[in-house]
């Protein structure tokens, strides 16, 4: 690809369509930008610096956009893989936890903590993360974390005290939350606004089914008299390296300023003009921008942004409460139930059915999107995604009743073991429209927008945890999830106030672009 300066005299004068036309057949995509051309006359430095200036052609073969939809699939599965790896970590450890403080010879409610300090590893990791990914790319903020969770999970299976396990976990799960703040944001590079929402049904399958299916496989290896509680970190590390080898052959770079930062530098190396140049470029790393622009931008775009804000709100009380079930299902099927620690865990595959049937929920509402997309001139339209919440609200306010009015050992298994699944197709429902809608709206900076979220609700997930033993203990099951019930039930409007203020909230704002 090559782009060739402008012969137009600085004192001509072009009618606005005649210089849209000029843009238009601008040789191999490299136009100049795309604002409004009122007449008036043309200046020539610039004009000669905009034409230059690298962007895709039409058709091009390295936008992702444009690559095949077989070679895409391949590409959604590898970034979800990178995402199930780091959240089956949060929750695989938690059979452990009586192992672990008999170890160690601390208190369970003590060894609560390897699963909290991960998830709050989880919240300030995409601080870090998102800013990296919109300077470096896609691949190289989340490829060295990948690493690094690996070698902190043999960190925790190796450890010989209570602290090197809580100080290896925190930092596993700072490490980890790479992928689960950035992979939104890369399928949002690669797939447009109308299949995104396919592709990003399994991206928040393997998001939300780790943590629900982590408790099933670490039980099992609890119980098996050749393993115990170490390998449910070195079985974690297995899969971060195994993962991570097919992704450092297998996964390009996604990120659209990265890619055209790199052609530009290819074309002046192989071409001698220097005159090649991508506005990537010039986003030079200072210390000062470094702590006031990249990594405060997720923070000052959740206090500052009323969609990141209420968006947050909502999909941190849905997340949070899936952490909840880690210590609430032992009260309810291990405790009162009496059964085995392995058969125990086996509700959370109720939850994990309930997440699968989600994906139809969201998928129902594809086709609806895609005619007001297009109605839209092809351009995303955020407000669309939040219908299938409706849904997803009513079905996970109705199983938090459920569960909660069931669970004694008085009531059919059946009954919470059902509710559970309504649990997870309401609350992966929600959490799926919410990421939809950030990256909708955000665009180029929708990875601060989920990392934003991802801080919060990973704040109140590693909160949940701790108290849910207390509450459920000193209240009862049945008042404790009513309460949370009560609560989810008062957020049941807030799809309906996005639907209809949505549109005008982004246009106060300073990052989503609003035509």
């Amino acid at each position: 690809m090559s782009c060739e300066p402008s012969s137009t005299s600085s004192k001509e004068t072009l009618p606005a369509d005649q210089g849209r036309a000029n843009r238009d057949n601008h040789p191999s995509g490299c136009r100049p930008d795309d604002e409004k051309y009122p007449p008036m006359p043309l200046d020539t430095t610039k004009t000669t610096h905009e034409a230059y200036r690298v962007r895709w052609a039409p058709d091009d073969p390295e936008n992702p956009r444009n690559w095949s939809f077989g070679y895409k699939s391949w590409i959604t599965f590898l970034l979800s893989m990178l995402s199930l790896s780091a959240s089956l970590g949060s929750s695989i450890i938690s059979p452990a936890e009586k192992s672990i403080a008999t170890y160690t010879h601390v208190s369970k409610e003590v060894v609560v903590l390897s699963i909290s300090l991960y998830i709050l590893g989880f919240a300030f990791g995409p601080l870090c993360w998102a800013p990296v990914s919109e300077l470096f790319g896609r691949k190289v903020s989340m490829l060295p974390a990948m690493f690094c969770l690996g070698l902190f999970s043999i960190g925790t299976a190796t450890s010989q005290n209570a602290q090197s396990v809580l100080v290896t976990r925190f930092f596993a799960g700072l490490f980890g939350s790479a992928p689960v703040s950035n992979v939104s944001a890369a399928l949002g590079d690669v797939w447009d606004p109308k299949a995104r929402g396919m592709a990003l049904t399994l991206y928040a399958v393997a998001v939300v089914g780790g943590p629900t299916i982590g408790p099933i496989i670490g039980s099992a290896i609890v119980t098996n008299k050749h393993l115990g509680w170490r390998w449910t970190q070195y079985t974690q590390a297995i899969w971060v390296f195994a993962v991570l080898t097919v992704c450092v052959f297998a996964l390009p770079e996604l990120y659209e300023p990265v890619l055209l930062h790199r052609r530009a530098k290819r074309l002046r190396k192989e071409s001698g003009n220097e005159n090649h140049w991508h506005p990537h470029e010039s986003h030079k790393l200072t210390p000062r921008d470094i702590l006031t622009k990249h990594l405060a931008r997720p923070l000052r775009m959740l206090f500052t942004e009323p969609m990141v804000t209420c968006i947050a709100l909502y999909a941190s009380f849905v997340y949070a409460l899936l952490y909840f079930t880690l210590e609430v299902f032992p009260i309810v099927f291990e405790e009162e139930r009496g059964w085995k620690l392995v058969v125990s865990t086996l509700p959370f595959l109720g939850l994990f059915v309930g997440v699968i049937f989600a994906v139809f929920i969201n998928l129902a509402n594809q086709p609806r999107y895609i005619r007001i997309v297009d109605a839209n001139g092809g351009k995303p339209v955020p407000e669309a995604r939040l219908l299938p919440m409706v849904t997803g609200g009513i079905l996970f306010a109705a199983g938090l009743f459920w569960f909660g009015w069931t669970a004694a050992p008085q009531f059919h298994w059946a009954h919470p073991v059902v509710a559970a699944g309504l649990i997870g197709a309401g609350f992966n429902t929600i959490f799926q429209q919410c990421i939809n809608f950030l990256v909708d709206t955000y665009g180029l900076y929708a990875a601060s927008a989920v990392s934003a979220n991802t801080f919060l609700r990973s704040i109140l997930a590693a909160g949940f945890p701790l108290v849910a033993q207390p509450m459920f203990h000193n209240l009862g099951v049945g008042p404790a999830m009513s309460i949370l019930g009560a609560i989810a039930s008062l957020a049941l409007p807030v799809p309906f106030i996005f639907m209809k203020y949505g549109l005008v909230l982004r246009k106060m704002s300073k990052f989503a672009p609003v035509e």
